[in-house]
């Protein structure tokens, strides 16, 4: 098992940055694959950014050059970096946990509670 609780969302104006932290409790947490989703209302839950235990990322190509997912394995933290946000950024935002890295959510085994981002115009 293992726990993960979100934070840093909030309101920022069009062309600022958020970074979201997620910190693990439990097992081993660099022996997960992290994520992060995000979700619009109404929308589907969809891929952001992944991190492999090897450290390597993927990430969609929406943010790519503008998020930045990194962790700290001695802390148990997730970290995305979000600059140059946009209004369509806006969703709440979710961390997730899986031993092997997917772009499917629907393959991930642990969630947060989610953390909202609001980008202004």
């Amino acid at each position: 098992q293992v726990q993960l609780v979100e934070s840093g969302g909030g309101l920022v104006q069009a062309g600022g940055s958020l970074r979201l932290s997620c910190a693990a409790s439990g097992r081993t947490f660099s022996s997960y694959a992290m994520a992060w989703f995000r979700q619009a209302p109404g929308k589907e839950r969809e891929f952001v950014a992944v991190i492999r235990r090897d450290g390597s990322t993927d990430y969609v190509d929406s943010v790519k050059g503008r998020f930045t997912i990194s962790r700290d394995n001695a802390k148990n933290v997730l970290y995305l970096q979000m600059n140059s946000l946009k209004p369509e950024d806006t969703a709440v935002y979710y961390c997730a946990a899986r031993f092997f890295s997917s772009r499917d959510y629907r393959a991930y085994d642990y969630w947060g509670q989610g953390t909202q981002v609001t980008v202004s115009s």
